[in-house]
């Protein structure tokens, strides 16, 4: 099993993300931003990247996964889907230049009108998204947030099963699931036994559209109830990737948070995590 994080709510830059992940003795982070611009985008340039790349061989720190855009809370069903392809082709080089294998992916921002469009529209976009991580060695890891794919388990399963790849895992982020309205047990009991990579998140159950996230342990997303059920009961051995989302907490008046307050914010959730893996 390996614990480790969404590097840039650390921090920044990529100095810094390793500086955390080295503090807390982990060696592997999940690679997003560094510099405020996703890395498996064609946004990001090659000079960036190798950038990155240096300074992770000289910390000899790995890389669990890619914390893509594709199909995000920024892209519509009814956009342009050439992006997304565009980025899954340099993001599968970067990948195999690093040695990882998952890239996180959703399903896109629904046509609220026309959800039979939209399900069926991510399905035809995942099986031609797929042909490229077969092609590239790669795993796309659908997971349950923006899009038709995340918004219920049996959709996620639905999916997989639709797509029919190997190459197509599914990603179970415990805080999305308050944070949306829904009920978190009965949620991860819908998606138990097709879990094949982890984002940790804590948050309050979703009213009047508000969302708010909490340290791990302190929301109302049951993480430490559903963590025992799947390190110790189903015998998890894969990634567990922290995504806060707390910063703001320790800000007192809302505003952005400083480089410090990220930066400890980040050391105090992954140490509160791993009291409470090291509890089971």
């Amino acid at each position: 099993m390996i614990i480790t994080g969404i590097s840039d709510e650390a921090g920044k830059d990529i100095y810094t993300q390793i500086k955390a992940h080295k503090q807390l003795g982990w060696k592997a982070l999940e690679l997003r931003l560094h510099n405020g611009v996703n890395a498996s985008t064609t946004d990001f340039t090659d000079q960036a990247f190798d950038e990155v790349r240096k300074a992770l061989e000289e910390n000899d720190m790995a890389v669990t996964g890619f914390g893509s855009a594709i199909g995000n809370w920024a892209r519509p069903i009814r956009g342009d889907f050439q992006k997304d392809i565009d980025d899954l082709k340099v993001a599968a080089k970067r990948m195999n230049i690093l040695g990882t294998k998952f890239i996180r992916t959703m399903t896109w921002v629904p046509d609220e009108n026309d959800m039979v469009y939209s399900k069926n529209e991510a399905i035809r976009r995942y099986k031609e998204l797929v042909k490229i991580a077969e092609d590239t060695g790669i795993y796309i890891a659908h997971e349950n947030c923006t899009g038709w794919g995340g918004l219920t388990p049996e959709n996620m399963i639905e999916l997989k099963e639709a797509v029919d790849s190997s190459n197509l895992k599914l990603l179970y982020d415990t805080g999305n699931v308050p944070a949306h309205g829904d009920d978190p047990w009965t949620f991860f009991l819908g998606m138990r036994k097709h879990i094949d990579y982890i984002h940790i998140k804590d948050s309050t159950i979703r009213k009047n559209d508000r969302q708010e996230f909490r340290y791990v342990g302190e929301g109302e997303a049951l993480v430490p109830e559903i963590l025992k059920v799947i390190i110790k009961e189903d015998k998890y051995d894969g990634v567990i990737s922290i995504e806060p989302h707390v910063s703001q907490i320790v800000h007192e008046k809302g505003a952005t948070p400083s480089a410090e307050e990220m930066y400890h914010s980040y050391i105090k959730y992954g140490t509160m995590l791993e009291n409470i893996i090291s509890s089971l």
